[in-house]
């Protein structure tokens, strides 16, 4: 039987010096994403990777096969031993693992209990699996679902108010270390959507801005203009950095921008004066040494944990009433992975039953010389109506099931049986909605996106 597997890492099980090294950027996502698809085990994949979590949602017919080979390839792409890996690895099955995405789409596994960012990150992994063809009709189903239960939660409850976001988290931190926010210099290295919700929060305090652009000048130059601001190339950073009180950096970049050496040298040219850096990115863009440097008060993403927590007490009640509508959702899938796994399973049962119907009566058709063709065909009724009797109570009783142990009864049913089902019949015949259809019509226009499009999408930050 097909399986539904997440397996991942989080801000929960490692520390940003293991989520760095196995974070997926675009090209790297394309990559692992592919050569996970080629293994024959697996069916469908779908990546989610941000600065506090990288999750892969697979469809697979073995999951501990499947398990292991994930691990595996995604202890050589963080260079680390699968062994030392293993313990801050999660995964979860089949109506667990769908409550693990609807939970983090609802914001209720975020760093930031509630947080919104984490809604477009997930509608943008499924169209990224969607765009490389690597999803199917369970993955399909299940990322309509959770974007919902999501929308769901953020509708009904006010677990988002405030948005209290890293990006507002940052502001909330300037406003500590220099008191106010109000004629500070923040650099904003990085042109992605994080760096703009940072450029955002701090000007709304009154903070002088500067764009620092990593890849594309003219998407600098254009948040500069929205947000009365320069724009400086990447070049031009050490000589922004003497002048700047606070530096955010939320890049895609696999190297690090800022080095202890440089910034070493940039202090001596400020006399030492207090230079605030908000690390936002995963992997980090600045190296970790550079909080030694005298004069230099350096945050990254789990360092925000101290701040993020104050916060939590206001939304616990909320994410209570978020609990409960995400449970009722999974109960919604439950029904429907259910209705997938029933039918198959009770059509090979019948099938299997008719077989042995006919196999028994060939195995004793030399023993009835003298029964008539009527006779024979009442030998085989009251045959079937044995077996429909039989299993008539059976078949109501698996109907009905609907929690979320389905799966677990289906398999003991089919071991029990010895029964050999086509599973993904039931998967081959799900109608596909019309948001997938639409989807699935705009791949062209996709793939046939501009360069400047492409380079966009790299600049984007998790």
């Amino acid at each position: 039987m097909t399986e539904l597997l997440a397996v991942g890492v989080s801000h929960k099980t490692a520390p940003v010096e293991v989520r760095e090294r196995l974070a997926l950027t675009d090209a790297r996502a394309v990559e692992f994403v592919r050569d996970l698809h080629g293994v024959p085990e697996i069916r469908e994949v779908v990546a989610l990777s941000t600065c506090n979590r990288t999750e892969l949602y697979l469809v697979v017919d073995d999951p501990v096969e499947a398990e292991s080979t994930v691990l595996g390839m995604l202890a050589r792409q963080a260079n680390i031993q699968p062994t030392a890996l293993a313990p801050a690895i999660y995964s979860h099955r089949n109506c667990e693992a769908a409550r693990h995405l609807y939970r983090v789409s609802a914001g209720l596994e975020s760093m930031i209990v509630g947080e919104d960012q984490i809604q477009g990150q997930v509608r943008r992994a499924y169209d990224a699996a969607l765009e490389r063809e690597t999803t199917g009709p369970l993955t399909n189903h299940l990322f309509k679902a959770a974007l919902a239960t999501g929308k769901r939660v953020r509708t009904e409850t006010a677990i988002g108010a405030g948005h209290v976001s890293l990006p507002a988290v940052s502001a909330m931190l300037v406003r500590e270390v220099f008191s106010e926010i109000a004629g500070r210099r923040v650099v904003i290295v990085g042109t992605g959507e994080t760096s703009e919700l940072a450029a955002r929060a701090v000007a709304d305090g009154g903070a002088e801005l500067i764009f620092v652009a990593t890849r594309r000048r003219d998407r600098a130059v254009s948040l500069a203009q929205r947000f009365d601001a320069h724009s400086v190339t990447f070049d031009e950073l050490p000589e922004t950095l003497i002048a700047a009180d606070v530096v955010i950096s939320a890049t895609s970049s696999p190297h690090l921008l800022i080095e202890v050496e440089a910034l070493q040298e940039v202090q001596i040219q400020r006399d030492l004066r207090p230079l605030l850096i908000i690390d936002l990115a995963v992997p980090r863009d600045v190296e970790a040494d550079c909080a030694r440097v005298e004069g230099v008060s350096l945050f990254d993403v789990d360092d925000l944990e101290a701040v993020v927590a104050r916060n939590r007490r206001v939304r616990r009640s909320e994410a209570r009433k978020a609990d409960g509508i995400v449970e009722e959702e999974i109960q919604h899938f439950a029904t429907w992975l259910g209705s997938l796994e029933v039918m198959p399973t009770l059509a090979a049962l019948r099938s299997q039953a008719s077989d042995i119907i006919a196999q028994v009566l060939a195995e004793n058709e030399g023993r009835w010389e003298s029964a008539s063709e009527q006779d024979l065909e009442r030998v085989q009724a009251v045959a079937r109506a044995i077996v429909n009797r039989l299993l008539h109570h059976p078949t109501l009783r698996i109907k009905e099931l609907r929690d979320d142990r389905v799966h677990a009864r289906m398999a003991l049913v089919q071991e029990l049986f010895g029964l050999n089902v086509d599973d993904g019949a039931a998967l081959r015949e799900a109608p596909v909605a019309p948001e997938d259809l639409a989807a699935i019509r705009r791949l062209p226009e996709r793939r046939g996106a501009s360069a400047t499009d492409r380079d966009a999408a790299a600049d984007r930050t998790r």
